[in-house]
C-alpha cells in the first residue's frame, strides 16, 4: 500500500475535461498486456497503481476512512463462524496479530453459553514466516467422524490453485510422511484414513487439464503412494468442464462416494464409486441440480430443471429424495411457488442433521426456515419458523450425527447473528450477535419494485436514512449481479457502512435475471442471448430511482464484481448517460475472447460460446470491449483486478483500461498484485482498496454539484 501524500486535491475528477487526462504510461500492445507476468504489462500496472493511488490517496478524507474500515474489518467483535469437527468447534479468525489468520477451537459447551474459550490449533502466519510464502487459507476437509485426520488446503496469494498437506488435530501439526499434494486446481477427499481420491492435473504442461483449465480424471492414492503410482478410476473428457469426487455421510454413519463429471457449468453425469471393489455406477440423476445430501438411506437433491421419471413430474427448484435400493421412484420434500426459491444457489441452503433435513427458502426474497423430518411410513412431514426479514440467511455448520446446527443471518444494516438450531426439538434462536460497526440509527431498509422492458416485476432493496429528501440529488450506488443463478440477498458490509451509509449515501442492490431468487426460470431466461432482459433490468431500476426524484444521472453510480464486473461494463457501454460513476472489478469485458482467457471456457454454458453464431452475433453487439467508441461521453470509471487471479485473469480489465486510455477517455485503473479472483486476500488490503472506492465515489457523486 502506498503512502498517503501529504496534497490534497482541490478539484472534483467529476469536472476535468477529458482532454485534460494523459495516461501515466505508454501503451503497451494486446499481445504484451495478455502476459500476466510479462515486464511491459507490468511495468504499465505499476504506472496506472501508482496514478490511481497518488489521484485518490491524496484527498485527505482517504486516511481516516481506510483506518475506520481496517478497525471493522479486524474488530474482536467480528463473529466467529462455527464449524463443528470432532466434538468440538472450530473457527478460522483473522485479525491484527493474526493477518493470515489461525485455526481455533472451544468445546461446544463453551460456545453454546455466549463465552466461548479460544485455543489456538494452527497459525498460518508462523507457517507464512518460516516458509516465506504468502499463503492462503482455503479449507480444512477432516475425515469422519472422528475428524482427526484433516486435509489442509493452501494457495499462493489467493489463486485457485492450492496445495494439499495432511495435518492431525491431535498433534496440532502436519502429519510427517503424510499426504502432500503439490500446488494445482484439484478436488481431494477421503475414503479412509489411508486412502484418498484425487481429481488434478496427472500430465505435464497441463495436459491433464480440460479446455476450461480444470482436472478430467480421478484417481486413487493410498497412504505412502508417489502421484505416478495412483490409479485413475474415472476419466472424463477435455471438453468438459472438470471432473470431482464427493463424500457423503448420513446420520447413521453411512457414505456415499460420487464422482461428478461436470460437462458443463450446469449438466452433472454421477457415478457411485465404491472403493471396495473399485467399480463405478452410473446414477439415474437429472444433469441439472446444485447439491446433494445424503439422509435415511436417501440422496436428496436439489433440481434446477423440470424431471419426469415412473408417470410423476417435478418442477424445477423443488427438493426430491431417491432410495438408492429403489431410484426410480423418487419422493417429492419440497415444491416452492413461483415467487419463492432455495436458497441463493451457493449451496449451502440445505444441511443433514441426525433429526432431518433444514432447508432455507426465500419467500419474494425473505427467508423461511423449513425442518423436514421422515416419518415412519416414510412420508415427509414440515415445520417452518419464520426468521427476520429484509435479511438473508445461510447454514454455517451441521453435522449429519448431531441434533445441533448453526445459522447465520445478516441484513444491510443488522450486523450478522449466529442462531443455534436444535433439530430435535426443532427450534431455532439466536445464540449471538455482533455489534453494529457502523451507525444504524438513521437508516432503513425498503424494498421497491419496477417493470422491466418486457413487463416483468423486478424487486429491489434501497437503503437510506429515515428523514431522507428526494431531491433528485441523493449520492446513489446501484449493485447486481445477474447471472448463474446466484441470488443477491441483503448483507452486512461495514466498509459500505463506513465510507457509504455513515455520509449520506443511498445503496440499492437489484434483484436482476439471471439470478436465482425466483428459481431456475429466473436465471434460464437471462441465459446466453437471453442476456439482455438482465442488462434491462439493471437500467429500468436507474430510471426508476430518477422517476421517483430519489436520484439522477448526475448523482448515480453502479458496482458489479466478476460476472456483476460484466454487468458493470455493459451498463457503461450501453447507457453511458445513466451514471457519473461505475466501478467495474475483477471483470469480464472482452466477451469475444473469454473462453480463451483463464477458466472462461467453463463458462460458455452460461454465456453461450462465440464459436457459435447466436450467441457471437450477440457479443459482437454487447462485449464491453468491442463496444468501446470513440466520441461517446462516458463517465470516468474505476477498474480494479488482481495479477493472482487465476478465475476470471486480470486480461479483461487491462485490455478495457487500455482502450479507454488509446480513446483519450479518463479512467482510473489499480491491480493488486495478489488476492486471487478476490481481489484481496486480508484486512489491510482490503480496507485500502475500499477506501480508494470510496474517495473515487466522493468525487465522482457526492462532491457533483
Amino acid at each position: 500500500m502506498s503512502s498517503v501524500l501529504a496534497r490534497a486535491l482541490c478539484l472534483s475528477l467529476s469536472i476535468l475535461p477529458l482532454a485534460a487526462y494523459a495516461g501515466p504510461s505508454s501503451l503497451p500492445s494486446p499481445a504484451e498486456l495478455s502476459q500476466t507476468d510479462g515486464a511491459k504489462a507490468l511495468e504499465w500496472v505499476r504506472a496506472q497503481n501508482a496514478h490511481t493511488e497518488a489521484t485518490l490517496t491524496s484527498d485527505p478524507r482517504y486516511k481516516p476512512l481506510y483506518q475506520k474500515i481496517l478497525t471493522a474489518q479486524q474488530s474482536p467483535a467480528r463473529l466467529a463462524l462455527p464449524t463443528q469437527q470432532g466434538g468440538e468447534i472450530w473457527n478460522f479468525w483473522q485479525d491484527d496479530r493474526h493477518i493470515r489468520g489461525i485455526w481455533r477451537s472451544a468445546s461446544t459447551s463453551s460456545f453454546q453459553s455466549g463465552h466461548p474459550k479460544w485455543k489456538t490449533r494452527f497459525d498460518l502466519d508462523a507457517l507464512a514466516h518460516k516458509e516465506h510464502t504468502n499463503w492462503v487459507m482455503e479449507g480444512l476437509d477432516c475425515l469422519g467422524p472422528q475428524d482427526r485426520l484433516c486435509l489442509m488446503s493452501l494457495s499462493q496469494a489467493g489463486e485457485d490453485a492450492h496445495v494439499v498437506r495432511e495435518y492431525d488435530t491431535r498433534s496440532d501439526a502436519f502429519v510427517k510422511g503424510g499426504f502432500d499434494l503439490p500446488s494445482g486446481k484439484q478436488t481431494v477427499i477421503w475414503v479412509d484414513a489411508n486412502t484418498i481420491l484425487v481429481s488434478r492435473d496427472w500430465e505435464a504442461g497441463n495436459a491433464g487439464l480440460t479446455h476450461s483449465g480444470y482436472p478430467y480424471s480421478v484417481r486413487l492414492l493410498h497412504r505412502g503412494q508417489k502421484l505416478d503410482q495412483a490409479v485413475e478410476v474415472y476419466r472424463g473428457q477435455i471438453t468438459d468442464m472438470d471432473v470431482a469426487p464427493e463424500r457423503l455421510r448420513d446420520e447413521k454413519g453411512h457414505e456415499l462416494f460420487l464422482i461428478s463429471r461436470h460437462r458443463d457449468f450446469f449438466h452433472t453425469e454421477v457415478s457411485l464409486f465404491n472403493p471396495a471393489t473399485q467399480t463405478l455406477t452410473r446414477l439415474p440423476l437429472p444433469e441439472k441440480y446444485d447439491s446433494l445430501s445424503y439422509l435415511d438411506g436417501q440422496l436428496v437433491l436439489h433440481l434446477l430443471q423440470g424431471w419426469t421419471v415412473s408417470g410423476q413430474t417435478f418442477h424445477a427448484d423443488s427438493i426430491v429424495a431417491l432410495d438408492l435400493k429403489n431410484p426410480a421412484v423418487p419422493q417429492l420434500i419440497l415444491s416452492p411457488t413461483s415467487r419463492q426459491t432455495v436458497g441463493d444457489g451457493m449451496g449451502d441452503a440445505l444441511a443433514v442433521t441426525k433429526e432431518g433435513l433444514v432447508v432455507v427458502l426465500y419467500d419474494n426474497v425473505q427467508p423461511v426456515l423449513k425442518l423436514f423430518r421422515r416419518a415412519a411410513t416414510g412420508a415427509w412431514i414440515s415445520r417452518s419458523i419464520d426468521l427476520p426479514k429484509n435479511m438473508a440467511a445461510e447454514i454455517v455448520s451441521s453435522d449429519p450425527g448431531l441434533s445441533q446446527a448453526y445459522l447465520q443471518l445478516e441484513g444491510f444494516i443488522q450486523a450478522p447473528q449466529i442462531w443455534s438450531l436444535n433439530t430435535s426439538a426443532q427450534t431455532a434462536q439466536p445464540l449471538y450477535r455482533q455489534p453494529d460497526l457502523f451507525d444504524v440509527s438513521s437508516l432503513v431498509v425498503e424494498q421497491m419494485s419496477v417493470t422491466s422492458t418486457d413487463g416483468t416485476a423486478i424487486p429491489y432493496f434501497i437503503v437510506h436514512a429515515k428523514d431522507w429528501q428526494k431531491d433528485g440529488a441523493r449520492p446513489t450506488l446501484m449493485t447486481a449481479y445477474g447471472g448463474f443463478g446466484l441470488s443477491y440477498l441483503p448483507v452486512y458490509h461495514p466498509d459500505l457502512g463506513i465510507t457509504w451509509f455513515d455520509r449520506g449515501g443511498v445503496y440499492v442492490m437489484a434483484n436482476i435475471r439471471g439470478g436465482g431468487e425466483f428459481g431456475p426460470a429466473w436465471h434460464d431466461v437471462a441465459r446466453r442471448e437471453g442476456r439482455q432482459k438482465a442488462y434491462d433490468d439493471f437500467a429500468a431500476v436507474a430510471r426508476d430511482l430518477t422517476a421517483r426524484h430519489i436520484t439522477s444521472p448526475r448523482h448515480l453510480g453502479l458496482r458489479g464484481r466478476s460476472n456483476g464486473g460484466l454487468l458493470a461494463g455493459v451498463e457503461f457501454t450501453q447507457h453511458p448517460e445513466l451514471w457519473n460513476a461505475a466501478i467495474i472489478g475483477v471483470p469480464l469485458l472482452d466477451m469475444m475472447n473469454y473462453e480463451q482467457m483463464a477458466a472462461g471456457a467453463s463458462w460458455a454454458a452460461e454465456y453461450g460460446s462465440v464459436s457459435e453464431p447466436g450467441p457471437r452475433a450477440f457479443w459482437q453487439k454487447m462485449s464491453p470491449l468491442q463496444n468501446l467508441r470513440a466520441g461517446v461521453s462516458y463517465p470516468e470509471p474505476f477498474i480494479f483486478t488482481s495479477t493472482r487471479d487465476d478465475r476470471v485473469g486480470p486480461i479483461h480489465a487491462r485490455r478495457f483500461a487500455a482502450r479507454l486510455e488509446s480513446l483519450k477517455q479518463p479512467f482510473l485503473y489499480y491491480e493488486d498484485v495478489e488476492g486471487g479472483h478476490a481481489g484481496t486476500v486480508n484486512a489491510a488490503e482490503v480496507a485500502h482498496e475500499r477506501a480508494l472506492e470510496a474517495i473515487y465515489l466522493s468525487h465522482r457523486l457526492m462532491d457533483a454539484q
